[in-house]
């Protein structure tokens, strides 16, 4: 695999980095990514991870655009209301880079399809607003051996972590929210600034897991206050009684 003229010159500032360079355009270029969820998480994380070059994205989004959406998820306009995310999601990939190859999941991430959906890709990325489908998703990762960066927003918090075997996100909720009936942005409602900077954040996070740059993140939570524009960082634990990755159930997994 090589990098071609355009891309060159595409990648250019990220080449000029010596944390990067070209072995490190080249992993980007190499990954495969899913992206679950393109709403406004997502709308942060997509644009960046395909100027960034990403080789493969897969993107996984049931809805479809609404007018309430608008205040928070800028891949989208007035005059998509009504259309598939994924497909504008898509579209809008084509036109930033043509050099990501965009495959495109219109359907809800289940138990019983999740791990068809998210093997063979190298890394996943969770936008998504409900606990019921993180906790899917993050189970699923662990089966698969692949690395999850979470992100969500809520009001004026955000919160960004990479999980990689253990601790797992189940590990930091635990399971008392598998329900699908949590509380979500349409009744707490969302700064809309903010799901955009925990996108790019999350895309951030992904670009160092890609190229192996800086330190390991895996099992810090990163906690942003809108309100007094502050970060803390804590650090996670495992739970040795995790039924996703716990040591005391792994006799029966």
């Amino acid at each position: 695999m090589a990098l071609s003229d355009e891309e060159l010159d595409r990648y250019a500032r990220h080449i000029v980095l010596p944390q990067i360079g070209g072995a490190g355009q080249l992993r980007l270029k190499a990954a495969n990514v899913a992206v679950v969820g393109a709403g406004g998480i997502g709308a942060g994380i997509i644009p960046a991870l395909a100027g960034a070059g990403i080789g493969q994205l897969t993107i996984i989004d049931d809805d479809r655009v609404e007018l309430s959406n608008l205040q928070r998820q800028p891949l989208y306009a007035s005059n998509q209301i009504g259309e598939r995310k994924v497909d504008l999601a898509a579209r809008f990939i084509g036109k930033r880079n043509p050099h990501v190859e965009c495959r495109t999941v219109a359907d809800r991430i289940e138990a019983d399809n999740v791990d068809a959906i998210l093997s063979g890709h190298d890394l996943i990325v969770d936008g998504t607003d409900n606990f019921a489908t993180r906790l899917i998703v993050s189970d699923a990762a662990v089966r698969l051996d692949i690395p999850l960066i979470s992100a969500a927003a809520q009001q004026f918090q955000g919160q960004v972590a990479l999980f990689r075997g253990q601790p797992c996100y189940r590990c930091f909720v635990g399971d008392a929210f598998d329900a699908d009936d949590c509380d979500t942005c349409a009744e707490l409602g969302v700064l809309g600034a903010l799901t955009a900077t925990m996108g790019n954040f999350a895309a951030l996070l992904a670009i160092k897991v890609i190229t192996g740059i800086g330190p390991d993140a895996a099992g810090k939570l990163h906690l942003l206050d809108g309100l007094s524009l502050t970060w803390r960082q804590l650090r996670l634990v495992a739970d040795p009684a995790c039924r996703s990755c716990g040591t005391d159930n792994a006799a029966d997994r």
